[in-house]
């Protein structure tokens, strides 16, 4: 497939004009699931949330859990910059402060720490956008496991030093790209606590349908029965990931979440192609995927904007 040779690292200005006044909310958007997974410390502790007898298994077993725990948190093999050059427009990025540290340095998790910090990795998504006016960029901060109400407030300080005027607050008025461009605001920034409330350039949370399957079969039966149920107001993510409980990960040590994605692909793929994006109630908005960088992921979901321009008014 020709999908590598092709651009998309500024697919949003490349739209056809007749969809620059469509919401945001009715495009289809490729996101990126647990974004940040692929810079994960195998040697870091785990998140405090893990359970008391999971962490006395990585205690007395580390050198199979640690391997195991890579494996199948690993969700990402393209840096964050990759991912943006390649069309990824919604970022899942969940943050934490590590328990006993002094600093104040935030890291993202996924059972384990990264080795990136979030600043650092942020300042390099805002030096993107610098370079790319007219790309427009969601990012999703949430589970802030060890954060503190000040480690908040300074957190949410540094973000909005650092995005500035690019940051787009909440406002009723209908987000379209022509007005974001009008307005030179480039990040909606969701930020899933309660420290958000009191900053209107912060987002609330973005609902995101989760699966929780080990199969292509499972994560569209679930996806196909939410659309039944219809689509929510705002922004919202269909998460066409896999997820594997530790008793199939304990029976399949050969395999891990890249090779799970993977061989699961094509039958993900034949449902993406037959979404459609939109203000229907069985419509899909925000796309987001594992391991975006191996697969056809960005240009099929950046595909289905395309179906916007066959509707002919009745």
């Amino acid at each position: 497939m020709d999908h590598r040779s092709r651009n998309y690292e500024d697919w949003m200005s490349s739209l056809p004009e007749e969809l620059w006044d469509i919401p945001l909310t009715h495009l289809s958007i490729p996101g990126s699931h647990d974004a940040m997974s692929y810079c994960l410390d195998i040697n870091s502790p785990l998140v405090q949330s893990e359970s008391d007898t999971f962490r006395l298994l990585d205690r007395l077993f580390y050198c199979f859990t640690r391997p195991a725990i890579f494996k199948w948190a690993t969700t990402q093999d393209k840096s964050i910059v990759e991912q943006l050059s390649m069309g990824i427009r919604f970022f899942d990025l969940r943050i934490a402060h590590k328990p006993n540290d002094p600093s104040n340095y935030l890291y993202f998790t996924h059972v384990i720490y990264t080795h990136l910090t979030v600043l650092e990795t942020l300042v390099s998504v805002a030096t993107w956008l610098d370079s790319h006016p007219k790309e427009i960029v969601i990012l999703a901060c949430s589970h802030f496991e060890g954060l503190s109400n000040s480690l908040h407030e300074s957190f949410i300080l540094s973000l909005k030093k650092l995005f500035g005027s690019k940051l787009c607050p909440q406002k009723e008025s209908v987000l379209t790209l022509r007005s974001l461009w009008a307005s030179g605001h480039q990040v909606l920034l969701s930020y899933d606590d309660q420290a958000a409330e009191r900053h209107q350039e912060l987002w609330p949370a973005i609902p995101y349908w989760w699966a929780n399957q080990p199969t292509a079969q499972g994560v569209i039966s679930y996806l196909e029965w939410q659309k039944d149920m219809g689509r929510p107001e705002g922004f919202f993510v269909s998460g066409l990931n896999l997820t594997a409980e530790r008793y199939y990960i304990a029976t399949h040590p050969k395999q891990s979440l890249r090779t799970l994605t993977l061989s699961n692909w094509e039958c993900l793929q034949k449902w993406l192609e037959d979404q459609k994006p939109g203000p229907e109630s069985n419509s899909l908005n925000i796309i987001a995927g594992d391991f975006v960088g191996p697969v056809p992921f960005c240009p099929l979901v950046i595909e289905l904007n395309k179906k916007l321009l066959q509707k002919t008014p009745k």
